[in-house]
């Protein structure tokens, strides 16, 4: 009978111990990788819900600004100013109630 080993572990004993230390070193990396990817994710839809903001803003100013230019050329044709604001409304650069503003200027 041996008496219980007093010192360094034995072989199996580390092996063992490499083995546990391994497992979890994968498994913590695995959670801040997908912690990370996650993070990156949420930046990403941010940006371009910021974007897309951002671009709906500068077509609602350029609707803006052509409406400024189309009062001031009200001696044109009025059939034509009428065609050019649906075509703009068709192409989706104005709004149902930008076309509708724009159409009762024009009319009124």
């Amino acid at each position: 009978m041996t008496p219980g080993r007093v010192g360094r572990p034995g072989l199996i004993g580390m092996a063992a111990r490499t083995a546990v230390v391994a497992g979890t070193a994968t498994a913590v990396s695995g959670n801040v990788q997908r912690r990370q990817q996650g993070k990156a994710n949420e930046q990403a839809m941010a940006q371009q819900e910021q974007a897309a903001q951002q671009a709906q803003m500068e077509q609602a100013a350029m609707a803006q600004q052509q409406q400024a230019v189309e009062p001031a050329a009200a001696g044109t044709d009025v059939v034509a100013e009428l065609q050019k604001l649906s075509s703009l409304h068709e192409s989706g650069v104005l709004s149902d109630a930008e076309f509708t503003s724009a159409k009762a200027k024009l009319l009124g």
